[in-house]
């Protein structure tokens, strides 16, 4: 009898259960099908709008080239990058960003805050580097948000144009972890002042086909900012910034200074980005998504990595690129932060105002902050109708479990739309991916938007506890950092510069100056470096630095007292020949050889046979090599004191060469031979080889006498 009560007990349970299932089913489906119908919508507006621009744009218009967009004068634009914590990405970005960028009038402007000490070291020994970098530092502790750092680099980029008597023409929004394009600039020069905010597409990084929440990144991009983003600039003529590869004008800059109480950018909002393109559609600025094609070449591995590596060719938009987080962690909480701005706050401050068009778009943009929810549902209903279908397949319960919608037909048709609109998703999805990244990342995009939809699911979580405390406590929504990485060029082809090309890039010198010195240093037989500096054109400092960027060597410091102890780890003879010195090792045991100019794969190899230990090299000014050689030479006490007396003077053989009275490699294959305990003073030994005349000795050694005095004088 007790049996038989929990038996019916039971029995009733599944039945209602069951029932219940079947009607949550039809709510959901519903909700889904109305957002599918938002997708339909745009995907229809894109591919009609694609197919008439073939017919009748594309075929009127030639496409502009990157030839054409370099035919207009260079105006001057700036660079902005707010850093907090970014000690780990910063240099790298700078480095490439100077290194690939195909403009000369363009400063970088990196905000930082003066309690992340580790950020400003790595900018401020970049701007030891690059002339064309400053480094803006905020007046109070970080982090505040986004917006308030960019709204002190703009106070800056203002101040820098009235110390110097220039106008940008325009200013670009990037992040420490952009990889950007070289024609970037040229573009944006292109279309200034015509258009006032110009918004380049942002595409993921390849990633690995096994980085299961970085694909999402790469999915979601690619499909969102080749069509998503098209249409909304085709349907409403706004077009939002993401954040970076922004470029607005002057006058747009102004406007926005000037409607916000001096702050272009609503320090209000953790999406400050999304804010200034809906205030600039209000004052009716001309805004652009622009999408200029280029090409690529990129190296991939076939079959899901595991084939051969080939090179491949792409066309694709000119694009900001960088890698997006890898981690669920990291993923959701950067998801929260735009939910909070996009949908939430944006709510909140904004409201429901504009066109019936600008209203559908608002109501595309905050939609997810429900929807997200239902996508879950939709998962866990499947799963457990699933599990039903298998227990009535089985003959389990058959008088408990009927056929789902058994005797509902219009039930049936909602889950077959709703069967086409996610079959409508995934082949969408498919062909945006495997544009960009290949077949394969288009068919690992299919299970990668369940992984997608559930890390949006935390993030639409998080956002709505954030906010909701917002609202009860009145706490303030802070800015929620992202880690960032930045591309390795390890196991990159080598893409050493020329010297001069270097520092060109670095507006070191112009292109004049580097006419004339390199003509001076063939005539001469000198190094260019020395040339430059020569004609004070360049200081030994970034010399160095240029140096050590184009070898990829780390800097070095010259210590007299470390070098006094393991110079004799070198004979004095490989010591003067090439001009290196030894002081110190490094973390692995290595010897550290400081040199002013690295040294060739002979050279060193026969340094490290002398040494009988592994070295490696470390770039030090040209007037450290000087002041270590006269220690080395001496040898003493009295003799470092003499070094330090003469610190900054040129060597005896260096003025020689100089003065065009030997050819460097005369003067360096003569010291092949020489011994300073047999042959006493280099200058000696010279003259005794026949190598120089006396005279020429002679007006050497009053030269040097009198720098010497000129530097005492000064001091």
């Amino acid at each position: 009898m007790i049996t038989a009560a929990v038996t019916n007990r039971w029995d009733l349970f599944i039945i209602g259960y069951y029932g219940a299932i079947e009607y949550i089913v039809v709510v959901v489906a519903v909700v889904i099908l109305l957002s599918s119908l938002d997708d339909l919508f745009i995907d229809s507006w894109y591919w009609t709008r694609e197919i008439l621009r073939a017919l009748t744009v594309k075929r009127t218009y030639q496409p502009l080239t990157i030839a054409q967009i370099g035919e207009k004068e260079e105006q001057y634009l700036a660079i902005m990058v707010p850093a907090w914590m970014e000690d780990d990405v910063i240099a790298a970005m700078i480095e490439d960003a100077v290194r690939v960028l195909d403009y000369r009038r363009y400063m970088i402007f990196v905000g930082t805050y003066h309690n992340d000490a580790a950020t400003i070291a790595e900018v401020e020994r970049m701007q030891k580097r690059y002339k064309q970098l400053r480094r803006v530092e905020l007046p109070h502790d970080g982090p505040t948000c986004k917006a308030d750092c960019l709204n002190e680099v703009v106070r800056a980029i203002f101040q820098y144009e009235q110390e110097h008597n220039i106008e940008f023409a325009g200013v670009v929004m990037h992040d420490s972890e952009d990889v950007l394009h070289p024609s970037e600039l040229k573009f944006f020069n292109y279309l200034l002042p015509r258009k006032d905010m110009i918004q380049l597409p942002v595409a993921s990084l390849e990633r690995s086909w096994a980085e299961l929440v970085a694909g999402t990144y790469m999915d979601e991009f690619a499909e969102w900012h080749a069509k998503d983003l098209v249409v909304r600039e085709s349907l409403s003529g706004m077009v939002p910034s993401a954040g970076v590869g922004t470029c607005f004008s002057r006058l747009a800059l102004l406007s926005l200074i000037e409607q916000n109480n001096n702050q272009p950018f609503n320090t209000d909002s953790l999406t400050e980005d999304y804010d200034v393109g809906t205030r600039l559609a209000k004052m009716e600025m001309r805004s652009i998504f622009a999408r200029f094609p280029v090409h690529f070449t990129t190296r991939r591995r076939k079959w899901f990595g595991w084939g051969a590596e080939r090179e491949i060719h792409i066309t694709m938009p000119l694009c900001v690129r960088a890698f997006f987080p890898d981690t669920i962690r990291t993923a959701y909480r950067q998801r929260a932060r735009w939910t909070l701005g996009i949908a939430m706050q944006s709510w909140e401050q904004n409201g429901w105002h504009g066109s019936l068009k600008a209203r559908y778009l608002l109501l595309r943009d905050r939609k997810g902050v429900v929807t997200t929810f239902f996508g879950i549902i939709a998962y866990l209903l499947v799963i457990q109708l699933v599990v039903f279908g298998m227990i009535r397949t089985f003959g389990w319960l058959p008088h408990l479990l009927p056929p789902a919608f058994l005797d509902s037909p219009w039930e049936h048709r909602l889950l077959y739309a709703n069967a086409i609109a996610i079959a409508l998703r995934i082949s969408q999805r498919y062909y945006f991916v495997a544009r960009l990244y290949g077949w394969e990342h288009g068919v690992l995009s299919v299970p990668r938007m369940i992984v997608g939809n559930f890390i949006n699911c935390l993030a639409v979580s998080r956002a709505w506890r954030l906010f909701i405390v917002h609202l009860v406590t009145g706490k303030k929504l802070a800015w929620d950092k992202t880690m960032h990485d930045f591309p390795s060029t390890e196991g990159q082809p080598n893409r050493r510069q020329r010297l001069g090309e270097l520092l060109m890039s670095w507006q070191a010198i112009d292109e004049t100056k580097l006419e004339i010195a390199l003509s001076d240093a063939r005539e001469r037989q000198l190094p260019l470096g020395r040339v430059l500096m020569s004609y004070g054109w360049l200081d030994d400092e970034t010399l160095a630095e240029a140096i050590a960027f184009q070898w990829g060597l780390q800097r070095g410091v010259l210590d007299e007292a470390l070098l006094l102890r393991d110079h004799a780890q070198l004979p004095v003879q490989a010591i003067v020949r090439y001009r290196v010195l030894v002081q110190g090792e490094d973390a692995h045991g290595h010897a550290i050889l400081l040199t002013a100019s690295a040294l060739n794969d002979d050279a060193f190899q026969d340094a490290t046979s002398l040494a009988g230990r592994p070295l490696v090299q470390r770039i030090v000014r040209e007037s450290e090599i000087s002041t270590g050689l006269r220690l080395v030479h001496k040898g003493d006490g009295s003799g470092g004191a003499l070094a330090r007396e003469l610190r900054g003077v040129p060597l005896i053989g260096d003025l020689l060469v100089e003065a065009g009275d030997v050819h460097r490699e005369v003067f360096e294959a003569a010291l092949h031979d020489y011994r300073p305990d047999r042959d006493g003073r280099i200058g000696d030994y010279m003259v005794a080889r026949t190598v120089i005349s006396p005279h020429a000795l002679s007006t050497a050694v009053a030269r040097q006498r009198q720098l010497r005095d000129q530097i005492a004088l000064a001091s």
